[in-house]
């Protein structure tokens, strides 16, 4: 008989197994679901699959610069143990290689390749999280010890890449939300000060002064905002005695990228 399509996504949402596969388990069963089921666990697939509902809590992540591409990945599995083992760390160079040679697209196929060539193995649903291509000219990357925080700075000039990878230390450490002050947004700041402008309502020593006094001390707290939400106005946590534009050309990194479990 004729397999529809529809048959085919049933079996796929059913057991997580690649349409191919799930095409061929159908066409073998007449298109019946179980049977189908059936034939892939016999192949070693489905068996994978059933623990797809199981909690994956335990990460690691890995990053690898080249040449002017930085690919990032993680896949989440459910033990400390496994996160730590040198099979997971196999598996993880497998999907980065796989990310490599099929761009960022192919995020669904890297979960059929880890489905199919670890997650049996491993005996544990292993999912992936991250995936992702960053392109630039020198790059800075930090994964720290435990392998859950990391970071990536992104300079659109060759610069030194043992002090761009500080600059991503700082970031794991400062966790900043925007590269630039110019780059915050009016609707930011206008948060910001609605906030401060209610916290200082709400003081007893300031509460009696007019709101256009208010908001003249509220803009003056405004620079200090940028510095505190702003990577290259922030104070270097390596030497808080300057900033990080200050240990860096200021426009020298172009983004930056935070990762975290």
């Amino acid at each position: 008989m004729a397999i529809t399509a529809a048959q085919v996504k049933e079996l796929r949402d059913i057991t997580g197994i690649s349409m191919m596969e799930c095409k061929e388990a159908l066409t073998l069963t007449d298109g019946d679901i179980d049977k189908a089921i059936d034939e892939l666990r016999k192949k070693g697939l489905a068996k994978a699959a059933k623990k797809a509902d199981r909690e994956t809590s335990e990460w690691a992540i890995k990053i690898l610069t080249e040449w002017d591409k930085a690919y990032i990945v993680s896949v989440s599995c459910e033990t400390d143990f496994l996160a730590n083992s040198d099979r997971y760390k196999v598996m993880l160079d497998a999907t980065i290689a796989f990310l490599k040679a099929n761009g960022e697209d192919s995020i669904a196929q890297a979960q059929e390749m880890i489905n199919k060539d670890f997650a049996l193995e491993m005996g544990e649903n292993l999912q992936v999280k991250i995936y992702k291509i960053v392109t630039g000219t020198s790059f800075g990357a930090y994964v720290h010890s435990n392998s859950k925080l990391a970071a990536l700075v992104v300079a659109g000039v060759a610069y030194d890449e043992e002090k761009l990878k500080q600059v991503a230390m700082h970031v794991t450490a400062s966790n900043p939300d925007f590269l630039k002050a110019s780059e915050i947004s009016a609707d930011v700041i206008a948060h910001e000060k609605a906030i401060q402008l209610d916290m200082m309502k709400a003081d007893p020593k300031m509460a009696g002064k007019p709101e256009e006094v208010l908001l003249k001390i509220i803009e003056g707290k405004m620079s200090k905002f940028a510095s505190e939400v702003s990577l290259l106005e922030q104070a270097f946590v390596m030497n808080p005695d300057i900033k990080v534009k200050d240990f860096v050309w200021e426009n020298t990194i172009t983004s930056f990228y935070r990762f975290s479990i």
